[in-house]
């Protein structure tokens, strides 16, 4: 993340946390608008806050402001994914479309206001495309206000 200044919050660094990876995983993680649903799911193992066992759910992640999010979407209802990562920020990001690989991440809380609400408006300029992953168009920003975002580090092995 970039470092805050005198005048506002910080903006996100670029993700160069995919400099180390493979380039074919590196390009299946920069996905564009022009990116289908196919190519937005994937799955994450998260470990369990209160049994500290692995769960593994399929969830979309999103490009924005040059990093990889996580966001749990429309209306910003709990989700045991998300509390899962403030407890343990440490999971697994599986691609399994077309691409397959286990690539160990941290998850970071985006709680900035500025920061939030650029990184969503990509996402739902994203999800406004024709191609629309969604299943409700058009989306508006208003209805993401309160979704639940992560920002994602990919590590080394």
């Amino acid at each position: 993340m970039g470092t805050p200044s005198a005048t506002g919050p910080s903006d996100p660094a670029p993700d160069d946390s995919l400099a180390h990876l493979p380039d074919h995983v590196r390009r299946a993680i920069e996905i564009t608008p022009a990116a289908g649903t196919r190519e937005r799911i994937i799955d994450i193992t998260t470990r369990g806050r209160r049994t500290g066992r692995p769960r593994r759910i399929e969830i979309f992640f999103y490009r924005a402001a040059g990093a990889t999010y996580l966001c749990s979407g429309a209306g910003g209802a709990a989700t045991d994914w998300h509390a899962n990562l403030l407890a343990e920020p440490a999971f697994t990001f599986h691609l399994k479309n077309g691409v397959r690989a286990d690539l160990p991440a941290r998850a970071t809380p985006v709680t900035d206001p500025a920061e939030r609400r650029a990184v969503l408006a990509e996402i739902v300029a994203d999800l406004n495309q024709p191609h629309d992953p969604g299943t409700i168009r058009p989306t508006r920003l208003e209805d993401w206000a309160a979704s639940r975002l992560v920002r994602i580090r990919f590590l080394r092995s």
